[in-house]
């Protein structure tokens, strides 16, 4: 009893799903009987044996060809924005004159006119939500402005011109280094030149890199190529920042001297910071030392419950703030990195060039400047660190808090010697 009732009312339901699809009969041996319904099912079968050996559903392109026609078997569920414009009432919502110069917002006209279908469904085109990109440029550069003005206001009356020093190379990874650096110039609200000095000569690779920046840059070459041994590029690129100096006091460039590595990391603050210094300044700079072996970082942890501080190379204040010493001891044990393609940890010098800031006037053969500066032509080209340009260390002055704030980051990671990419 309770089989026969389960099947009436499973008939009840078919019978009722066929009278709603359609003007067929809502018996089954009618609706076989129909010549359509024969049509359909033979078009079925043959686009199911075609998918079979093709390999994607024919039916698709079949459905695709027949909606193409006047008479359009599946409809869009959705309204277009004709029909909704005549169901609502824009005008009770929209101001009737336009505020400003802003144009009011006007409908998609091809939302109206489109059809996009997928599979068995219509797919409305609605209206771009966003702003137009000219108001959204308008914005922008009014915000810029805002920002200028309060920077003239409450910022500094008279910044000084900033000079930023980078030693550079063709290698793997000079684009990433350099694009890095090249950004983070780009930021700075102040009056900027950038000198990069390439070993090797001046490349067309490196050239094309600082041209996408838009700043005043100097770009000069240097006859002798990049050793491969981290001690010999040292050197190298200590008598490169020399070459850029004398640059600045052939062309009395007056502003304050930065050097940065293309693979520095620099906070947005050191660049107001050093407008603080008068003669010869230091800030601290975090030594962001890496290993490629996995072993000899497991013994660094090895036996420590908490994560390491990083290590910081900068000046030391006492009590009165006043420079009492030089914060240079790396807590790395072990062998470090001889060749470029070592797989050991790669160490600073005891104290990185990209840690010092110098008045330009400190250069000049004339000038009004203090007597313990040394004269750059005396100097052989290898000197450590721009300490080697006092005559007394003590004249240092220590920016960022007195070496409390990291504002520079030292990172060197660099590929194979061998390694052949970017193409050359």
């Amino acid at each position: 009893m309770k089989l026969s009732a389960l099947q009436q009312s499973y008939l009840n339901r078919r019978s009722n799903s066929f009278r709603s699809s359609g003007p067929l009969d809502s018996s089954t041996d009618s609706s076989i009987k129909s010549p359509s319904a024969i049509f359909w099912l033979l078009l079925h079968c043959l686009s199911c044996l075609i998918s079979l050996v093709f390999g994607f559903r024919f039916s698709r392109l079949v459905f695709l060809l027949f909606s193409t026609s006047s008479t359009n078997l599946y409809t869009s569920p959705f309204h277009s924005s004709s029909e909704l414009a005549k169901t609502l009432d824009f005008h009770s919502v929209l101001p009737t004159k336009p505020v400003g110069n802003i144009p009011l917002p006007s409908l998609n006209d091809t939302a109206a006119n489109s059809r996009v279908v997928v599979g068995r469904h219509g797919i409305r085109i609605r209206p771009w939500l966003y702003p137009n990109p000219v108001e959204v440029l308008k914005a922008h550069r009014i915000i810029e402005r805002v920002q200028t003005e309060q920077r003239l206001q409450f910022g500094l009356k008279d910044p000084r011109k900033i000079i930023m020093v980078t030693p550079t190379y063709v290698r793997t990874f000079q684009a990433l280094h350099l694009t890095g650096v090249m950004h983070s110039l780009m930021l700075v609200p102040y009056d900027l030149v950038w000198i990069v000095v390439e070993a090797g000569g001046i490349s067309n690779e490196t050239a094309s890199l600082i041209a996408k920046s838009d700043l005043k840059t100097i770009h000069v070459g240097f006859i002798q190529r990049m050793p491969n041994s981290w001690d010999e590029r040292h050197k190298l690129e200590s008598k490169m920042r020399l070459r850029a100096l004398r640059i600045i006091r052939e062309k009395k460039l007056d502003g304050i001297v930065m050097f940065a590595d293309d693979s520095n990391m620099h906070s947005m603050e050191l660049f107001d910071e050093i407008q603080n210094v008068k003669w010869f300044g230091a800030v601290s700079v975090g030594i962001l030392a890496n290993s490629a072996s996995n072993d000899e970082m497991v013994d660094r942890k090895k036996g420590k419950d908490e994560n390491p501080l990083m290590p910081v190379q900068g000046p030391a204040c006492n009590v009165s703030n006043m420079l009492a010493g030089w914060h240079t001891t790396l807590p790395f044990a072990g062998k470090s990195a001889v060749y470029i393609d070592d797989r050991a940890t790669v160490l600073p010098r005891m104290l990185e060039w990209s840690g010092f800031v110098l008045n330009s006037r400190l250069l000049w053969k004339a000038g009004d400047k203090p007597d313990w500066i040394k004269d750059i032509d005396a100097l052989d080209g290898d000197i450590e660190n721009p300490l080697g340009l006092l005559k007394v260390p003590w004249v240092v002055e220590p920016l960022g808090s007195c070496g409390r704030q990291g504002l520079i980051w030292w990172l060197r990671v660099e590929a194979r010697a061998d390694s052949k990419f970017p193409p050359s």
